[in-house]
């Protein structure tokens, strides 16, 4: 079986210490662990193949920007026969606490624009999800504003504390399924 393994975040060195890339982080880290060989551009995004036991998974970062990235990972879908309920899409969620890491099947987007695009795209939110923590903005800050900050410091050291549980939680995903995942990391 076949599997994408989905990032979201903005392409480009000013967005890459932002909230909104912690997809991308995600999936650097799961690249690192499942010994990704190589990077090539495929579908209007970063795509790297590897393995987990028998299946095939396709890591991927959309290099479309946020809020068309659906576009990217539809065709990389249809390229690669995977039906959307074996997708799996790592993503900033303003709203759980910051670094609390959540796994779930379908729902809405929330106002979040990379998944109102997937959502469009695959026909629906019926796709896996690992959710990562970033809070709410401060005071009046625009959301916009807070999710592409560039982090510096506690906020920065924060958010890269929180990747290493986003990356295992899809292992756990991935590995045995999102209720054992679910319960898992949705407990607290």
């Amino acid at each position: 079986m076949t599997r994408l393994v989905v990032g979201l975040g903005n392409p480009g060195s000013e967005y890459e210490n932002t909230r909104h890339n912690a997809g991308f982080m995600t999936i650097d880290l799961l690249a690192h662990t499942l010994r990704a060989a190589y990077w090539k551009d495929e579908g209007g995004a970063k795509v790297s193949h590897v393995r987990l036991g028998d299946e095939e998974l396709i890591l991927v970062k959309p290099q479309t920007f946020m809020n068309i990235s659906g576009k990217s990972v539809r065709k990389l879908a249809d390229t690669y026969k995977v039906p959307v309920d074996e997708v799996v899409i790592v993503h900033d969620d303003l709203d759980l606490p910051e670094g609390s890491v959540r796994a779930k099947k379908g729902g809405g987007h929330g106002g979040h624009n990379g998944l109102r695009s997937l959502s469009e795209q695959l026909g629906g939110g019926d796709y896996l999800r690992v959710r990562i923590g970033i809070g709410r903005p401060p005071g009046r800050m625009d959301a916009a504003d807070y999710v592409l900050q560039p982090l510096k410091g506690d906020a920065s050291d924060r958010l890269a504390a929180s990747i290493p549980t986003a990356a295992q939680c899809v292992m756990t995903l991935l590995e045995n399924g999102v209720d054992i995942a679910m319960r898992e990391y949705n407990a607290d």
